[in-house]
């Protein structure tokens, strides 16, 4: 078992119903490519104390490494603030993610916490990452969205 592959994931796609709206995204392909691994689920927006069902998140002006450095906020689709949860949520993910030896995520695009290439912002997708992906590339992890897996 320690020579498998150790996989933060984003819970949400492994069938974990924990979306904004109470439903998760479980992708087949994301099973698929878990089979033989050991995957860690992990979903920063319940970390932070979000209920489920909540508003939707979007993040209003950048990406999540401009959450993180202050320059930008996640507000929730009825104007509420929660940057201070949404990057607390992902710093205790974080610390799953290194309390469990993994190097690499496979994580849920166009999420304000967990989007890859993809995040919304003021209604709109655009290219950047989530609050919880920035961080993980800033503390040294490979991250994946479940759109790279092969097809």
């Amino acid at each position: 078992m320690a020579d498998k592959e150790i996989v933060l994931v984003s819970a949400c796609l492994v069938g974990i119903n924990c979306r904004y709206d109470g439903t998760s995204k479980r992708d087949v392909r994301a099973l698929d490519y878990l089979k033989n691994k050991i995957m860690i689920p992990v979903c920063p927006e319940l970390l932070a104390g979000l209920g489920i069902p909540r508003s939707s998140a979007e993040i209003d002006a950048g990406d999540g490494y401009d959450v993180l450095s202050g320059k930008a906020r996640v507000l929730l689709k009825d104007g509420r603030d929660f940057t201070r949860e949404f990057i607390n949520g992902s710093r205790e993910a974080l610390k799953i993610a290194s309390l469990s030896q993994a190097t690499t995520a496979l994580l849920k695009d166009n999420s304000p916490c967990c989007g890859v290439n993809y995040i919304y912002s003021k209604g709109r997708l655009i290219r950047g990452v989530g609050v919880f992906t920035a961080l993980l590339i800033k503390n040294g992890f490979a991250v994946a969205s479940e759109k790279e897996l092969a097809q």
